[in-house]
């Protein structure tokens, strides 16, 4: 899953692609490198960040969608967001699957839209909101507390009539450094969820402040990770670099 930040906020690639000729560049290039899916987001959710009214989401997304389903009729495009009203404007206009942080937790009414329109729906762990994520986040059983939530989201979706659901532990998205690291040893206990697992660690602070270093030097740390994280049962790699990952699964895949 190639990551298309529309953003101009975002942590690592902010602006790069917020005009639509360098986002279909960007796409074509993610394509060609093997990217199965392309995720869209508006949104920034780095720690501290506001949540973003559904019309000014809208603002930014639907035209570059527009342009993306025109240009690339074949390709998978997934949204990230909460808004309910932008789930069902983005999944009319072309988009595929809906990728929300919040598991349906901000905006109740995205899971009916994504059950109306059957398409795929990634639910993932968040401990509050991006503003108030990271401030003190605490668990006593991260893996155990984590799975038990996405328990309780995967029923609310299936009772509203979704049918493929993708688990995203939300790695960053209120936990420690040392709280994801023991989260992603533990990731495997998410298998028997029967669900695929979405891993988005690309380039994240996980990797850079455990190595003392920045974004842009955290590539090798996200491929050392991609591949560990597959062993424990990862099925999707979110990625700002998709030859890099795709090489990682293929390698990985060979040794199987």
């Amino acid at each position: 899953m190639g990551i298309l930040n529309l953003s101009t906020d975002s942590f690592y690639d902010g602006g790069k692609f917020s005009k639509t000729d360098q986002a279909l560049k960007q796409v074509e290039k993610m394509l060609l490198e093997g990217a199965f899916f392309i995720d869209l987001g508006a949104a920034s959710s780095k720690p501290g960040s506001s949540l973003i009214a559904p019309n000014d989401e809208k603002k930014i997304l639907l035209p570059v969608l527009e342009k993306l389903v025109a240009n690339f009729p074949e390709a998978y495009f997934s949204i990230d967001t909460y808004n309910s009203s932008v789930a069902n404007a983005t999944l009319e206009t072309g988009a595929s699957m809906i990728n929300d942080i919040s598991a349906g937790t901000l905006d109740p009414a995205i899971v009916e839209i994504v059950s109306q329109h059957q398409v795929p729906y990634v639910v993932m762990h968040m401990q509050e909101n991006p503003s108030t994520m990271q401030q003190q986040p605490t668990y006593e059983n991260i893996s155990v507390e984590i799975k038990s939530f996405l328990i309780e989201r995967i029923l609310a979706a299936r009772n509203q009539g979704v049918k493929d659901i993708v688990v995203d532990p939300g790695f960053g998205f209120g936990k420690t450094l040392k709280q994801n690291y023991q989260l992603l040893s533990e990731m495997h206990v998410l298998k028997d969820l029967n669900c695929p697992i979405l891993m988005g660690v690309s380039r994240k602070s996980m990797i850079y402040n455990q190595l003392g270093g920045t974004p842009e030097t955290a590539l090798n740390g996200t491929t050392a990770l991609h591949a560990w994280g597959l062993e424990r049962g990862a099925s999707i790699l979110r990625v700002h670099d998709v030859k890099e990952a795709k090489e990682c699964i293929d390698l990985w895949t060979a040794l199987q």
